[in-house]
């Protein structure tokens, strides 16, 4: 299965309008969004971002980020696309979504507690599924600031380390983009797409995953 995976729009529609016309020539499966489709603003931002994805005609499983506004995990929901809080399943594989992100020093729309982080995971995780996180795990290459500092999930590195999930998509840290792993665990944060960055990854479950980073 071949999975496009973006985050961090923040309502840059030209920007999806770009990435849909070149994913027009893209063999793909399905899309995954890991949140901040908007900038702080609403579904109505979120509705032009997404038009011109679900044009497309793919699978899309997205979560909201922790800069959207109150409206927006709603229109998710309404259009059938959101994976927060619970397990959805695309064709053999099960993907648990996680929007917003843990608790930031900017008081932003939707933050999560750790232990709040990790009941969703325990909630809904079955082995072997795909984890799509705004926030990503702390203390690796995808969670790190320009000053150096790890400022990802402690809950979900746990979570990681203990069931060892195939894939790991996340965003959040627009200055994060790369590839890690902790264990057997591949994790991407694509890098945002308003900068024109996403990834593409070819996943079968119990095989090993290839990821590409790509700029539009």
């Amino acid at each position: 299965m071949r999975l496009l995976a973006v985050t961090d729009i923040h309502g840059n529609s030209k920007m999806s309008k770009k990435l849909a016309e070149t994913l027009q020539n893209e063999d793909f499966d399905a899309l995954l969004i890991a949140g901040d489709l908007t900038h702080f603003t609403g579904a109505e931002t979120a509705e032009k971002v997404l038009e011109p994805l679900m044009n497309l005609g793919k699978p899309i499983i997205a979560v909201h980020g922790n800069c959207d506004g109150r409206d927006v995990p709603e229109l998710l929901e309404e259009l059938g696309i959101s994976a927060h809080n619970k397990r959805v399943e695309l064709d053999e594989i099960g993907i648990v979504g996680i929007g917003g992100s843990n608790i930031t020093p900017f008081n932003t729309v939707w933050e999560l507690s750790e232990e709040e982080i990790r009941g969703i995971l325990k909630q809904n995780y079955h082995d072997g599924d795909v984890v799509l996180s705004h926030a990503p795990p702390y203390n690796t290459i995808v969670d790190r600031v320009h000053s150096g500092l790890h400022v990802g999930s402690r809950a979900l590195r746990e979570f990681i380390k203990e069931k060892q999930p195939p894939l790991v998509v996340c965003g959040h840290i627009h200055e994060g983009r790369g590839i890690d792993r902790i264990g057997e665990t591949h994790i991407v944060n694509p890098g945002p797409l308003f900068r024109g960055y996403y990834a593409v990854i070819d996943f079968k479950p119990e095989k090993e995953v290839k990821i590409e980073l790509r700029k539009l």
